[in-house]
């Protein structure tokens, strides 16, 4: 059962991956309790709990930050990023079951015709769930988690790449590589197939901060 504490904070997640809080804005305890309709315990719980996944910074007695990430800061957590889902997708091509390997490759073909019909929204949808497979059939919930929490963080910046073109086409043809390896059980080619992708993304992501900063 979902806990009052546990609402709030994934509704302040979402709304700070979305972009509706940005960097810098200020999430004071006493507001936030009105805007709940709750006690300032399980908001002060919530807000505990994104400042310990690195989404805001706590200030004593008022509430928080959300979080601004520098250019530098931005390239270690896309580096790591790069480097956690490479591995992860390297442990999966051991270890995924057969059943995993075909949910992953019925993905994979839906997100095709969404590639077809330029569907950007069904095809994020998909591709969420094609990496979440990939995490999943790691069968390492430690490594999975550390990616969730970077992808959470990593989320409104990794949007960026949003209207670039054919980036669909681009995506889908690395996914191809990707599951090949996976059903080929090649750990070394599933590596190096989803490290090329999540590098191409990361760069991407970088020149589109630092154009928008300059």
């Amino acid at each position: 059962m979902e806990t009052i504490s546990l609402r709030i904070y994934r509704t302040l997640t979402d709304e700070i991956i979305s972009g509706v809080l940005p960097p810098g804005s200020a999430l004071e305890e006493i507001a936030l309790s009105e805007r709940f309709k709750v006690s300032r315990t399980p908001i002060r719980q919530a807000l505990r709990e994104l400042a310990a996944r690195g989404m805001i910074e706590l200030k004593p007695r008022k509430g928080g930050i959300v979080t601004s990430i520098g250019v530098d800061e931005l390239a270690d957590m896309l580096e790591a990023m790069c480097e956690l889902e490479a591995l992860c997708c390297r442990i999966c091509a051991e270890r995924m079951s057969a059943v995993q390997k075909k949910q992953l490759e019925l993905v994979h073909l839906q997100s095709q015709e969404c590639v077809a019909a330029g569907d950007d929204a069904g095809y994020l949808a998909l591709n969420k769930k094609f990496h979440n497979l990939i995490c999943a059939g790691a069968h390492n919930k430690s490594l999975a988690d550390t990616i969730e929490n970077l992808r959470d963080r990593l989320a409104m910046f990794r949007a960026a790449q949003a209207g670039v073109d054919k980036r669909l086409t681009v995506s889908h043809e690395e996914h191809d590589a990707i599951i090949a390896a996976i059903l080929a059980s090649d750990p070394e080619k599933a590596y190096l197939a989803m490290r090329n992708h999540t590098t191409r993304l990361s760069i991407h992501v970088l020149e589109m901060i630092k154009e928008h900063q300059a």
